[in-house]
């Protein structure tokens, strides 16, 4: 299976980079992961409503031009589906067995997804009601797929 990870903006700190490597490291058992970093659009402190209308279309747009024909595409959204580990796991699984082998997954910026994007999705997803750092949402996101193979694999892993 091919993870793909699109994500606005880069990673700064080196604690969520060491973090996120070694997700990575665990999960190439697994899957072969991708990240695409899209850099993320300036924006004025105090913009409208337009203006972050038209920035989170820019990177919408980036965003879309990584995205593969054929891909199974899960927006990370704060009005998604939230849904417990082990039913994470079974959507995953169920995807590889209807063939479907390229899971793409996107984390937007600060102001979050361009409509455009996820309505590309075929699932919208909420970890949380909480409000968190986009670049902690990579750590999380990379986690939870992690978990997931490792319960489809029925290995142990703590709780």
């Amino acid at each position: 299976m091919n993870i793909h990870i699109i994500c606005v903006g880069k990673l700064k700190e080196a604690y969520l980079k060491d973090a996120c490597a070694e997700y990575e490291k665990r999960l190439s058992r697994f899957a072969k992961v991708k990240m695409t970093q899209i850099a993320d659009e300036p924006i004025a402190e105090r913009a409208s409503r337009a203006e972050e209308l038209a920035v989170m279309a820019k990177e919408g747009a980036k965003i879309l031009s990584a995205i593969g024909a054929n891909d199974y595409v899960v927006t990370l959204c704060v009005e998604g589906k939230q849904m417990p580990s082990d039913i994470f796991a079974s959507h995953i699984s169920k995807c590889a067995l209807e063939g479907k082998s390229n899971l793409t997954f996107v984390i937007g910026g600060s102001l979050g997804l361009a409509e455009e994007v996820k309505k590309r999705s075929h699932l919208r997803l909420s970890f949380s009601e909480m409000t968190f750092p986009h670049q902690l949402m990579r750590v999380i996101l990379l986690e939870q797929i992690y978990r997931a193979f490792k319960i489809n694999a029925k290995e142990s892993y703590h709780k």
